[in-house]
């Protein structure tokens, strides 16, 4: 056993995307995918909707591979480990809902197995095998999964039962989200996300966004970045440092929302040293007039 320094380069993402149908969660996850490898060759899908990865075709030449029922855990893990053989660099598994509740998959098996509560003694194994599947892959993976609305059994101020519309939940076992670095949640038919959980900080709390290829290369950046706070900090100070406009300082900190409060003593010393500086700058029309004067004193006292 030996301790090693902790390296975010030695971690792969681990993106999940959810929406109810035709939100663009395949669309999405191939922008996404692109800004992380910057080449579409890199790029495979693992396709399960009947072919709908070939429908964005014309945004670049990447890879699919078409897995049709039975959809059992053993048939995904199949699917990534040839991914992984043909050197991806981003497998997109769009979507694992069927490995939950598709034919073959999860749900099937345990009732064909009886559908007792002790049967699933025999299926969560196959389930986790999936998942470790996904998490040891040496490919950065994004996951889609389908959302439906979920209800529960309540009782009124009367003591009788109702079924209560209780939101969206993703057609999946529970507990995914748990396993990923950064979980997109597509909200409406305008594509518009949040990000219902994010470990990068990149994402959170921010406003309702697209996902672009910008986004991925974010993500990529964050994963590929191993500084201390400290030596990101300096960086940026001499950034500000060198920076000689107030507008410019604008945008450094717009650049850095993570850090903004770290750097705005730092961004405010440096705006009053511009401003000062440029106070003490004697415009050109100054200039000019002053030498009028001077020569019109040298006339007059010539004459």
């Amino acid at each position: 056993m030996n301790l090693q320094k902790a390296q975010k380069q030695r971690v792969k993402l681990r993106i999940g995307i959810s929406s109810p149908s035709g939100f663009g969660k395949s669309y999405s996850a191939l922008l996404m995918a692109f800004g992380m490898t910057n080449d579409w060759s890199k790029i495979a899908v693992i396709d399960t909707e009947n072919g709908s990865a070939n429908l964005y075709a014309a945004l670049g030449e990447y890879n699919t591979l078409n897995l049709e029922a039975p959809y059992s855990p053993e048939r995904y893990i199949e699917a990534l480990k040839t991914c992984e053989k043909a050197s991806m660099e981003v497998i997109i598994i769009d979507s694992i809902t069927h490995e939950w509740n598709g034919k073959g998959g999860c749900l099937q098996i345990h009732e064909q197995l009886g559908g007792r509560f002790q049967d699933w003694s025999r299926v969560s194994p196959r389930h986790q095998a999936f998942i470790d599947a996904i998490l040891a892959s040496t490919c950065h993976v994004i996951t889609t999964v389908r959302k439906k609305i979920d209800y529960s059994m309540d009782k009124d101020a009367n003591g009788k039962t109702k079924v209560v519309k209780v939101g969206l939940k993703d057609i999946t076992r529970e507990g995914l989200d748990f396993e990923m670095t950064t979980c997109f949640e597509i909200i409406n038919d305008n594509h518009l996300v949040i990000a219902s959980k994010d470990r990068t900080n990149l994402f959170s709390g921010k406003p309702e966004f697209k996902i672009t290829s910008g986004t991925g290369k974010l993500l990529v950046n964050w994963c590929n970045n191993d500084k201390t706070e400290q030596e990101i900090l300096a960086t940026i100070a001499k950034e500000i440092f060198a920076c000689t406009t107030v507008e410019g300082l604008r945008h450094i900190y717009i650049k850095y929302p993570s850090y903004q409060t770290k750097i705005k003593d730092t961004i405010l010393i440096r705006k009053k040293a511009i401003e000062n500086a440029a106070s003490q700058v004697i415009p050109n029309s100054q200039i000019i007039n002053q030498q009028s004067k001077n020569q019109q004193n040298g006339i007059d006292q010539n004459s």
